[in-house]
Order: structure tokens, then sequence, then C-alpha cells
């Protein structure tokens, strides 16, 4: 199958590249560009000498249509909206990493991105590709909205416990770190390397545009969830995404039953691994990796769960999932091109 990558020279865009570069069932066939055309790859990451000679070429999505089947937009919220329904032809799949079909109420995106939401007809037609959580409908999907990288760690670590009513969702706390890379390739003083490093900043307080796809999701599994309390922060590393969450204990559970919840839930789900009891995972355990690592207790004195859940934000949290959902939407192996070992140290 060949695949094209809008928005190569993005973080998540080349890691698109380095994925499909390698992929059993997909071929790598083209990269775009908004601001380039017949540029080499290579001007902006010189990594992919001898790898990717693919040039980026300006946007034109008929002619993407013609000879791909499968395009993956990465690119910023705001413009995937109005590329989406001009991809869905000749049986193209479009797989869209930005944030503007992942709320299905375009009063909410308008509100907590600014900008102008996408149509009610291609909202619809979007599917929400939380993978472990959405397997059927993604397989049937023509167009797939790939979540975002803080709602996949937090839900895919409260699942479980809401869905089996063991948390009181309407006293959620969600606390999440990410690295830099989470930002993006621009520049601000907020990513400089003299503001990062050596130090630990909280952003966007709560006024994080995930706040609301998280609370969409949570109160479509429970819909007593309500409002949550989402704090987002950067750490001075690369990458990597640990969320910490607090919760009531709803009806009276164990930190050993309620670990076995999470087993039996995840059991057939290769990238979710959960930690034996007592352990709590690092962001370095799943770097360059698909997995989601979590580890679970339940405090018998305050009566509160504390769920920890860590993703790579450019794999799992982007790209890999991409690729995950890409792998079901085509009928291959869930895993296929997916399967690499997390970079350790």
């Amino acid at each position: 199958m060949k695949a094209a990558v809008i928005g190569a020279t993005g973080y998540g865009g080349i890691e698109l590249i380095r994925l499909l570069s390698n992929h059993p069932d997909f071929t790598l066939h083209s990269v775009y560009s908004s601001s380039k055309d017949q540029v080499p790859a290579t001007d902006d990451y010189p990594h992919l000498k001898d790898i990717c000679p693919l040039p980026l070429m300006k946007i034109d999505p008929e002619k993407i249509t013609e000879e791909c089947d499968a395009v993956f937009l990465a690119v910023p919220s705001g413009a995937s909206s109005a590329l989406s329904p001009k991809l869905l032809a000749n049986n193209t799949k479009v797989i869209d990493l930005s944030g503007d079909l992942r709320l299905k109420n375009p009063e909410h995106y308008e509100t907590w991105y600014k900008k102008e939401p996408a149509d009610s007809e291609t909202l619809d037609q979007a599917v929400y590709g939380l993978t472990e959580w959405n397997r059927e409908a993604v397989k049937h999907a023509s167009l797939l909205s790939n979540p975002g990288c803080y709602p996949t760690a937090a839900l895919l670590g409260l699942a479980p416990a809401i869905q089996s009513e063991a948390i009181d969702g309407s006293g959620l706390i969600i606390d999440a770190k990410s690295g830099v890379s989470g930002a993006g390739r621009g520049l601000s003083p907020m990513v400089h390397f003299a503001e990062m490093n050596d130090n630990f900043k909280i952003y966007k307080v709560n006024q994080h545009q995930h706040i609301p796809e998280i609370e969409q999701q949570l109160n479509l599994w429970d819909n007593s969830t309500g409002a949550i309390t989402f704090s987002t922060h950067l750490l001075p590393i690369t990458r990597g995404i640990m969320t910490t969450m607090y919760a009531p204990m709803k009806k009276p559970m164990s930190a050993a039953e309620l670990h076995q919840l999470y087993e039996e839930t995840y059991k057939n789900d290769f990238f979710v691994r959960i930690r034996p009891l007592g352990e709590f995972p690092g962001v370095k355990e799943v770097a360059g990796s698909n997995f989601c690592d979590i580890g679970i207790d339940v405090d018998e004195r305050t009566n509160r769960v504390t769920i920890v859940a860590v993703i790579d934000n450019l794999m799992k949290g982007a790209a890999g999932q991409a690729i995950q959902n890409a792998n079901l939407m085509f009928g291959f192996e869930e895993t296929a091109g997916l399967r690499g070992f997390p970079m350790y140290p």
C-alpha cells in the first residue's frame, strides 16, 4: 500500500517517515509540505540521507488521492479540516494527527482551539482512534482522528477504572508532564534551551485544548464524570509523557483487586503493559516505542486511587498510534512496523 505524509517537516511527520520507511506493508510514496516544493527532505533532516530520498512537494490533494492508498496528516490544527474532505477520494483513507476532528461538538472546537471547525459531515465521518477501546470502528474507518498525546496516556490509564465504575470520575485530577518535543518544532521562549534546561514549568493552566477531548471520551464511558482538573507541565527532556491521575474510589476495592482488573482488561493488548503491583513506570522505559506502561495503587487511608501512565508522545501519542490505526484500517497485523524495543538508556 502506498502512503503519503502531509506535514513532513514537523516532529510527528518525521516520526511517520521513520516508521513507514521500515513498515512491511506500507511503502512511503511521497512527502508533502505547505511551505516547500521539490526540496530534499534532507535539507530539514540530514539524518535521512540515503534513507528517504524523496523531495518535499507542494500539497496537491487530487494528485495524492490518485497515487496513494493512505494519507497521514501531520499538519497543524486548522489545516486538516479543509484538507480531509478533499483527500477522501478514490478510496483513499485518511489518518489525521491534528486536533481538528477529535471534538464532535464544533462549538467546543472553536472555544478551545480558537479556529473554524470542520463541517458537520466530516466530523460525523471521523472515527476517534483510541485503538484499544475503539478497535472495531477503526477497522471500518475511512477517516481516522488520531487522539492527542495527553488524552492517549490519560484515557488508557483511566478506562478500566471508569468503565467498571470503580472510581468517582467527578473528582478526577490529572497531573500531566511532557517532553518539549510535544510543543512541536516551532521556536518559542517556552522551549528555548536556556529556558527549559534545569527547569520545570506548568503551562496552559485550565486552558489546555486537550481538556474537552479527555472529557468527551470519559463522559461517553460514564456520563457522571463531568469536568476534570487537568494540569500540564514541560519537562527538560525531549520525549515522553507521564500522567498521574487521582480519583476517589466509588466502591471498596483493594489495590490487588484493581490491579487484577487492569491486567484482565488489557491482557490481549500488546501495546499496553501493566506493571507489577507496587511498581511504577518512568518515561525512559517507553521512549521510542508504541507502548503505554501503567502502574496503579489504592490508598486505603484516603480512599483514593493513583494511576500512572507513561508513553512516548511522538509514538503512542502521535505517529505510532497513527500507524497502529492504519494497520487496522487496511487489515494488516496491528503491530506491523511497531514492534521495536524502547530505547534505553
